[in-house]
């Protein structure tokens, strides 16, 4: 962030909070509805977060206003700002997309904040919005070289075929993915996810993200999706989607990934189906760490919906190091504690607590907002810094993770 905004600038943007704070969501509908007028802008968004009910409205609105919060302290903002260079890249945004949003923002805000939307407003907001716009291009261009350049990179879309398919349990399914070309892939960062393009007979392109569920092998992905009751692609995954299928896959990105050293102990927290990057790391782990101490804990429902219980349990038991502690919310009359799982409930801070290392460990969290809610909250209340806090949710953050 070499460049500098103008004082007037700063001193504009700042001047706008109040309204944003009590209009920034219709801005925010308003500019999404005239960037959808154009079809080649709307197919690069995952359409399931948006509308009325969507969260991808409410979490633009909150970046809008804390980057005009923080427009005269911008390098509160630098962990953000890579968190969407991640995610452009996973989309494929391009340069030549920014100017579409640019034209958007700035008609959106004079239609909703009308006569006060002054040109000297207006002209303020143009050049705040290029500033950031450029930081952002440059960083995912490079982003973008990187990949391009590694070994089994690629740009754009490359197709995959579905070489197999498993049911992980009662909901989720994992998909195994080698590229039809041939050739070898990228080794991701354990924690990273995949952005796919469907083509979803009777609808519009489709994009989404799943965490990849293995350890980097340079040869194929895995992911787990779990199948969600109104879920359009997870529907279309787990009904359509055989052994034999071509998908669209971007190359991996996510700024959520286990480092390529460790340095300290490691407890890998999920809830749900946020086992899947924790996964990667746990098989990273156990094949290049095998002195590092690793702590597995993860909460579902019960045994129907536990997904991957016995491979796990198999990693770790091979890692001298490691453990894992299985948490069932409501078990079944046939899960047997000990066997199925280890504790009844949630896992909570006096667990976390008592039976981790908080004071040394990192700490990996993903799961439903919920469970990272309460623990994120809990470990840093239990005096984790936040540097060891690290943690992932699916779809936008559409709510500040207090801690």
């Amino acid at each position: 962030m070499s460049q500098t905004l103008s004082d007037e600038t700063i001193a504009l943007v700042k001047a706008t909070v109040p309204a944003l704070e009590a209009h920034g969501l219709d801005i925010v509908h308003e500019m999404y509805s005239r960037m959808f007028r154009n079809e080649q802008i709307r197919d690069l968004f995952n359409q399931s977060h948006h509308g009325d009910s969507g969260s991808q409205p409410r979490a633009l609105t909150g970046a809008i206003l804390a980057y005009a919060s923080n427009i005269d302290n911008l390098g509160a903002l630098a962990p953000a700002v890579e968190r969407i260079a991640q995610k452009h890249v996973g989309l494929q945004i391009l340069p030549e997309h920014y100017p579409h949003v640019a034209e958007a923002l700035l008609g959106a805000i004079k239609a909703v904040l009308g006569d006060a939307a002054t040109d000297e407003i207006l002209a303020a907001w143009g050049e705040a919005y290029w500033f950031l716009a450029n930081i952002l291009i440059a960083r995912e261009g490079h982003i973008y070289r990187d990949l391009a350049d590694a070994d089994g990179g690629w740009t754009g879309w490359r197709e995959f075929k579905v070489e197999a398919v498993e049911r992980e349990s009662s909901i989720i399914s994992s998909f195994t993915l080698r590229p039809v070309d041939g050739g070898p892939v990228i080794r991701h960062k354990p924690g990273q996810y995949l952005t796919f393009w469907f083509e979803i007979p009777g609808h519009p392109p489709v994009k989404r993200n799943y965490s990849i569920s293995d350890a980097p092998n340079g040869t194929t992905y895995r992911i787990s999706v779990k199948r969600e009751p109104l879920g359009l692609a997870s529907g279309w995954l787990h009904g359509d989607v055989k052994p034999g299928a071509i998908l669209k896959v971007a190359p991996p990105a996510g700024e959520f990934f286990l480092a390529a050293r460790p340095e300290r102990p490691v407890v890998l927290l999920s809830g749900g189906v946020g086992l899947t990057p924790m996964v990667s790391m746990l098989e990273t782990i156990t094949r290049e760490h095998p002195e590092l101490p690793v702590h597995f804990a993860h909460g579902t429902l019960d045994g129907t919906t536990h997904a991957m219980g016995a491979h796990v349990r198999a990693l770790t038991a091979q890692h001298h190091n490691g453990r894992t502690t299985i948490f069932y919310q409501t078990p079944r009359a046939e899960d047997t504690q000990g066997r199925d799982y280890d504790v009844a409930g949630l896992i909570d801070a006096d667990w976390l607590t008592a039976n981790t290392p908080v004071g040394e460990a990192d700490f990996f969290l993903c799961g439903p907002r919920p469970f990272l809610r309460a623990l994120v909250a809990a470990l840093s209340l239990s005096g984790v810094a936040n540097d060891r806090i690290h943690y992932e949710f699916f779809g936008p953050a559409d709510e500040l993770l207090a801690a």
